[in-house]
């Protein structure tokens, strides 16, 4: 959040709390005078998140509200306190954090910048690989010579997942989905490859700046599956300059279609 003003105590205004919680304060200002209908299991789920709850803390709330708290397990969408102070300090880096399905639930502007918002979708869409390999417009942003190398990647990755969490798993169902819906996923499917990789760096194409090539660190939570990838060019190359740049470029209308 930017900087608001001065203040003689400290903590958040309501206006503030509301936009942490994609609120409006209105909203948020009825819900705290209890005026209106029950908060739903959607919006308590966006103030846990908001207000940077522990799982002890989410699951108490919505005890309060007369719900029952979600579960706990890798489908979980709650992210961590501390792996959002992390994220919360990464404003200027190119950053997103995603589920091991490879659904976004955080990105940082300059993340946006480079891909485009990839919050923004629903049902199984909410995955990359189940997008790469329904929408082929979902691949512009990578290099054309990769993509081969990427759809093993993630053909391999839903063996292993598929594995680990068993029949009947979330993981399953999205790879039951690919099966029946792209012919290149079930053909690698088949050839049972395990242990495909990317190789830390990933060259992306941005529209108006063209050949991106970044190395790419992952920090993994190992309670809920989620997974922090922070993406970085090497001081002084072409991708670094390159990087400064899309601050001020901004998130192009061109991906809006597309990712």
């Amino acid at each position: 959040m930017p900087r608001g003003q001065r203040r003689r105590t400290s903590g958040l205004r309501r206006e503030e709390v509301a936009r942490l919680c994609y609120l409006s304060t209105d909203y948020y200002c009825r819900l705290e005078q209890e005026r209106g209908p029950r908060p739903s299991l959607g919006l308590l789920a966006s103030i846990a998140q908001g207000l940077h709850l522990s799982l002890e803390e989410r699951d108490h709330l919505f005890r309060l509200a007369g719900h029952n708290p979600p579960p706990r397990d890798t489908t979980s969408e709650h992210i961590s306190p501390g792996l959002l102070h992390i994220f919360d300090r990464l404003a200027d880096s190119t950053a997103k954090i995603i589920t091991e399905l490879g659904e976004t639930l955080r990105q940082t502007d300059l993340h946006v910048a480079l891909t485009g918002d990839t919050t923004q979708y629903s049902g199984p869409a909410r995955s990359l690989p189940y997008r790469w390999f329904t929408d082929p417009a979902s691949r512009a942003v990578y290099h054309p010579d990769d993509h081969d190398r990427i759809s093993r990647v993630f053909v391999s990755a839903a063996r292993r997942l598929t594995t680990v969490r068993g029949p009947g798993s979330k993981a399953a169902r999205l790879a039951d989905l690919l099966l029946a819906q792209s012919r290149e996923f079930a053909g690698l499917w088949n050839e049972h490859e395990v242990g495909a990789s990317f190789d830390g760096v990933e060259r992306f194409v941005h529209p108006e700046l063209g050949l991106l090539e970044l190395t790419c660190q992952v920090l993994h939570d190992p309670r809920q599956s989620h997974l922090l990838l922070v993406y970085t060019a090497a001081p002084g190359g072409e991708s670094y300059d390159k990087l400064r740049l899309l601050s001020a470029i901004g998130a192009p209308h061109a991906w809006s279609s597309i990712w």
